[in-house]
């Protein structure tokens, strides 16, 4: 398609020029992109009322009007990202290790950006600005390709950075968006191996799927966020209830959001009333097996619930009889996110940290901390559930690969 081989090429000019951009340069177009986020706010809230709109007529999921919906303080969270990334280390040029061989030749190791970066994504417009935040610090052009439902929106956000860009004297080609919602457009865009060197999908089960499927192109698969929260026998039952409230009901339209519960046998009937009343002030739904449904009053779980990332004010909850059962039905079901263990005993802590197979394992802290903006990377253009180059909040390091750069005297091989 014409559209497409167009942006590819544009963006393929694009790197080597963003490439040679000082850190300082970089730092000041992302401040000057940041201010005029927030200038414009208006008329971001304006476009995206427009996709809120036809959300609302199409009968959106809540979970997923959150996601779509911007506001005045998350234009803000937009643009603090923008400027968080300002901030980091510029990882380009960075010497990762050098070695000198016994001829003489002098070998390092350096950090180079990965080239151009596409980037497919549903419902959420911040992704728009972080993606591009991340790609720009780290020396990519991005190509975005987002979900009809924010078009408007994602439209309205691109604008204004390249416009931002543009008044820098930087190529307006380090974002470009492809506004056309056509399924077979999404499809030729993951063939676009001549011009694209990474793919990151960022979205529901169905896209992530469909894009590690079918892609020619490399693909860092982001994972679904069927997140569960341990109760383990030893746990501060008090601290316990404020984690799982926060983790549950904090945001309920995100990757990190705890969808399900493990509680050990001997704390059911000290957890089980107050967690449930706890739930109950927040409209959440519990769906339990049989002996959680012998303590509080609840839908039958299925299988199918254990493994099912809701996005939504419900939660299954499971109860096991040791730790060992819990690591071992989490593995099970878990999407190797974001997993966490409630408990006062070191050694059960150690163990569930050690033996939980996921991007991200915690002990005594909400899930929802699994975030770039929350890991210090000043934003994320996705989380890894992979274990190949990158794994978790994908921030300015993981944008990178690196080359040797050799230095001799003449030397040559025998």
């Amino acid at each position: 398609m014409e559209l497409l081989n167009q942006l590819g090429k544009n963006a393929s000019i694009a790197k080597y020029e963003l490439q040679k951009l000082t850190t300082d340069k970089k730092n000041h177009a992302l401040c000057k992109a940041a201010s005029a986020l927030v200038k414009e706010s208006s008329s971001l809230l304006q476009e995206n009322a427009k996709d809120i709109a036809k959300g609302e007529e199409k009968g959106m999921h809540s979970g997923l009007l959150d996601r779509l919906r911007l506001t005045e303080e998350r234009i803000k969270g937009m643009a603090e990202g923008l400027l968080q990334v300002a901030e980091l280390p510029d990882p380009i040029g960075q010497v990762i290790e050098t070695i000198e061989r016994p001829n003489g030749l002098k070998i390092e190791k350096r950090r180079v950006p990965i080239g151009v970066i596409g980037m497919i994504y549903e419902s959420r417009p911040n992704v728009t600005a972080d993606a591009f935040a991340l790609c720009f610090k780290s020396g990519n052009a991005v190509i975005l390709k987002g979900g009809s439902d924010a078009v408007c929106s994602n439209i309205a956000i691109t604008r204004v950075i390249r416009q931002a860009l543009k008044d820098e004297g930087i190529t307006e080609d380090a974002i470009q968006l492809i506004e056309v919602a056509d399924r077979a457009v999404t499809r030729e865009f993951m063939r676009m191996k001549e011009y694209v060197d990474l793919l990151i999908p960022r979205g529901g089960a169905g896209l992530i799927k469909s894009v590690v499927e079918n892609s020619i192109i490399p693909v860092i698969e982001t994972g679904t966020g069927n997140c569960h929260i341990y109760v383990d026998e030893f746990a501060d039952l008090e601290k316990a209830i404020q984690i799982i409230i926060n983790a549950k009901t904090q945001r309920i339209g995100v990757c990190n959001a705890c969808e399900s519960l493990v509680i050990h046998k001997a704390v059911k009937d000290a957890l089980l009333p107050r967690l449930a009343e706890a739930l109950k002030a927040y409209h959440v739904e519990i769906r339990g097996d049989e002996t959680v449904r012998q303590v509080i009053d609840c839908i039958p779980a299925t299988k199918e619930d254990y493994g099912t990332e809701y996005l939504d004010y419900i939660i299954s909850m499971k109860t096991v009889a040791s730790i060992e059962e819990a690591v071992a039905h989490i593995n099970k079901y878990s999407t190797k996110h974001s997993e966490s263990i409630i408990t006062e005993k070191r050694e059960n802590a150690e163990k569930f940290l050690n033996e939980v197979d996921a991007a991200c394992v915690y002990a005594n802290a909400s899930t929802r901390f699994t975030d770039g903006f929350e890991f210090g990377f000043g934003a994320e253009i996705g989380i890894s559930t992979q274990k190949l180059h990158a794994r978790g909040p994908m921030g300015l390091r993981e944008l990178t690969s690196y080359k040797y750069v050799i230095r001799g005297n003449g030397q040559i091989r025998q």
